[in-house]
C-alpha cells in the first residue's frame, strides 16, 4: 500500500536502519534518515543528528518538517554496543550505551510526539533486540538498554493510545550484516544451531515488519513486542 506519510528513521545510513528506509521509500513514503556520518539510501533526505544531543535532534526535525512536512512515523533505530563482561565494564561503557540506545530513543520520541499529537495520528516504532529479553553474556549494558524499550513503548501506549498514536517494539535476532559476515564460520554455525529457522535474517525481513507496523493494517496494535528472530527468543 502506497502512502506519502512522512517517516524519520534514526541511524538510517547503514544496516537495519538503511534497509528500513529503503523499504519506506519503495512504498512511497516521504522518508528522512538521521546519520552522524554517511548518507541514507537514494530517495531519502539525510539530516545530521546525534541522538545523545537534544539540540541537534531538534534542528534535524526542524529541517525534515520544513522539507517534507511533520514527522508522522518515527523509527528509533540508532544504537551502539560496547560489549564486555560485567567486571570489566566501565562506567562509561555502561552509561554511553544507555545514553544512546535508551536516552536517544527518549529524545527522538519526545520531539516526534509533539507533531503527532497535533495531527492526532502517529506511529512510534522502537528497534530493540532479541537479547533485550533473552539476555547475552558480555552485553549487560546493551541488553538492559534494549529491554527498557518495552517498558517505554507500553507506557507511551498508555499515555497516547487514545490519540490514534501507537507505540511498538520490533526485536530482531541475528541479521546478515557486515558484522555477522566477519564472524568465524564455526561461530556462525554455532549461532545458527540455536535458531530454529537455521539461518540469520535479512535486514529486509526486519524492514518488512517495521513498514507493516506503520501501515493502517496495524492501527489496533500497540505496546506489542514483535520478534523477528527465527524463533531464537521464544518464551522470552
Amino acid at each position: 500500500m502506497s502512502t506519502d506519510r512522512v517517516v524519520l528513521v534514526t541511524g538510517g545510513n547503514r544496516g537495519i536502519g538503511r534497509a528500513i528506509a529503503e523499504r519506506f521509500v519503495a512504498a512511497g513514503y516521504r522518508t528522512a534518515v538521521t546519520a552522524r556520518s554517511g548518507e541514507g539510501p537514494e530517495g531519502t533526505l539525510t539530516v545530521r543528528a546525534d541522538v545523545t544531543d537534544a539540540a541537534s535532534l531538534d534542528a534535524a526535525f526542524t529541517e525534515v518538517e520544513k522539507t517534507l512536512g511533520p514527522v508522522e512515523i518515527v523509527v528509533a533505530n540508532a544504537g551502539i554496543t560496547k560489549d564486555t563482561l560485567l567486571l570489566r565494564m566501565t562506567e562509561d561503557d555502561f552509561d554511553s550505551v544507555v545514553a544512546t540506545n535508551l536516552g536517544g530513543t527518549f529524545r527522538v520520541v519526545k520531539r516526534a510526539s509533539k507533531g503527532m499529537l497535533r495531527a492526532k495520528w502517529g506511529r512510534v516504532i522502537l528497534i530493540s533486540s532479541v537479547v533485550g529479553l533473552y539476555g547475552s553474556a558480555g552485553q549487560i549494558n546493551y541488553s538492559a538498554s534494549k529491554s527498557a524499550l518495552v517498558g517505554f513503548a507500553r507506557s507511551l501506549t498508555r499515555e497516547l493510545g487514545g490519540r490514534n498514536i501507537t507505540a511498538n517494539v520490533v526485536a530482531p535476532g541475528f541479521i546478515e550484516t557486515d558484522m555477522t559476515a566477519e564472524l568465524p564460520e564455526d561461530t556462525q554455525a554455532e549461532y545458527k544451531r540455536n535458531i530454529p529457522a537455521g539461518r540469520f535474517a535479512t535486514a529486509d525481513e526486519v524492514a518488512g515488519v517495521v513498514t507493516w507496523l506503520a501501515s493502517d493494517d496495524a492501527a489496533y496494535i500497540s505496546g506489542a513486542v514483535i520478534p523477528v528472530d527465527g524463533g531464537l527468543g521464544m518464551g522470552h
